[in-house]
């Protein structure tokens, strides 16, 4: 069995899986299992990681080892890699004004930094302490016109060009973990609430001295006796449009003229709609396995939705990325870009901005370095003849 160091060091971290490692041991077990957990079975939160492992690299040797090239080009952005940190909601929890802190260690290596909905800072909070962000925002689907045209107002008046309109978390998925840890709706179970106590360093980072942050992108939408992390939750889990379809999507399309990429994408049908919409991108993701279980992981998809869509618009894609490896199999397979959600977190989790950033750096240092052993030192070149896929996998490159 691999052995990971654990320790409270994130700077001693190798890899991601070794600052997960840490993240486990400094988060409390309710905490951990909402960074860590999928829906029901966890199937797809499995086959994620399975996906990528049943492909294999093809190299050519003989070829000298330039420094690798990473550049991007993405939605008329040069970027320096084919990386964005992707939306998480509720990262407060994990480590005080963790938003923050990631969208510094973004904007520090000239990424993107994607802000959730549900995110414990605030559009306007990221902006001020980060004013050169590269700020993309993740929407989801209010039934309050009123409160979404205002969500869309403050992304424009702080410089957001980017919208993401998240399709598939309508409902939320069968997250049992989320059942077993609370008694009610974000009321920790006696186990867990002794759990908390064994961690005193996250309870003074975390907690100390206000408790858990609420919901701050809509904290002002709230009545004044509701604006707590119960009433936050209650309040956005009733004003999901379950409604949501390609209609309303091309509203929205009307309304806003920045960049609007759809995510939740598994289906190249979807794709050709989105296409005729006229949306500037895709991004092919299962949710990271914390919706429907069973899907199947967002690689297995990406080859079809590339068929019909390359070259039409932006694709992106998430769920699952641990290693360099994995974002230039995803740029073979047709991505232009990767999103991150939990290598990010684990580094945050651990060590704040320096602790995200060391995720980042450890992603660019494995795709470079397996770029140049692959003997394909030009990311822009790759493609999938430098792959070979396990014949028992199940997905096919078109």
């Amino acid at each position: 069995m691999r052995r990971y160091h654990s320790g409270p060091d994130f700077r001693r971290a190798h890899s991601i899986a070794e600052l997960a490692s840490m993240a486990r041991q400094r988060l409390p077990h309710f905490a951990w299992e909402y960074l860590e957990g999928g829906a029901e079975e966890e199937l797809t939160l499995k086959r994620n990681r399975q996906a990528f492992a049943d492909i294999s690299l093809l190299p050519h040797t003989l070829i000298p080892c330039t420094a690798a090239r990473t550049q991007r080009s993405l939605l008329g952005t040069t970027l320096p890699l084919p990386l964005a940190i992707g939306p998480t909601g509720y990262n407060g929890m994990l480590y005080r004004d963790a938003d923050i802190h990631l969208a510094r260690a973004a904007t520090e290596r000239g990424l993107p930094f994607t802000l959730s909905t549900v995110s414990t800072s605030s559009l306007e909070q990221i902006v001020a302490a980060v004013p050169e962000v590269n700020l993309w925002f993740q929407l989801y689907c209010l039934r309050d016109p009123q409160v979404q045209q205002d969500l869309l107002q403050r992304a424009t008046a702080v410089g957001c060009k980017t919208l993401l309109l998240t399709s598939d978390a309508v409902l939320l998925g069968n997250r049992e973990w989320d059942k077993r840890n609370f008694v009610r709706p974000r009321q920790l179970s006696l186990r867990n609430t002794l759990n908390v106590l064994r961690h005193p360093r996250w309870m003074k980072q975390t907690l100390w001295p206000h408790g858990l942050p609420n919901l701050a992108n809509i904290e002002r939408y709230l009545p004044a006796e509701h604006r707590t992390v119960e009433g936050a939750a209650h309040f956005i889990g009733s004003q999901m449009d379950t409604g949501l379809d390609w209609d309303a999507l091309a509203r929205l399309r009307d309304r806003w003229p920045q960049h609007l990429l759809l995510k939740g994408v598994l289906h190249p049908a979807d794709a050709e709609k989105a296409i005729a919409l006229g949306l500037d991108g895709l991004v092919i993701s299962n949710h990271g396995g914390r919706q429907l279980d069973g899907v199947p992981a967002s690689i297995e998809c990406l080859p079809a939705i590339a068929a019909v869509a390359k070259g039409k618009l932006a694709l992106l894609l998430d769920s699952g990325i641990r290693r360099g490896t994995d974002i230039l199999k995803a740029c073979a397979l047709g991505a232009d870009a990767v999103l991150l959600g939990r290598a990010t977190l684990y580094g945050v989790a651990v060590g704040g901005q320096a602790g995200a950033g060391h995720a980042l750096d450890l992603l660019t240092q494995e795709l470079r370095l397996a770029l140049s052993l692959l003997g394909q030192p030009d990311l822009s070149q790759l493609d999938s003849r430098r792959l070979r896929l396990n014949p028992l996998s199940s997905f096919t490159v078109s």
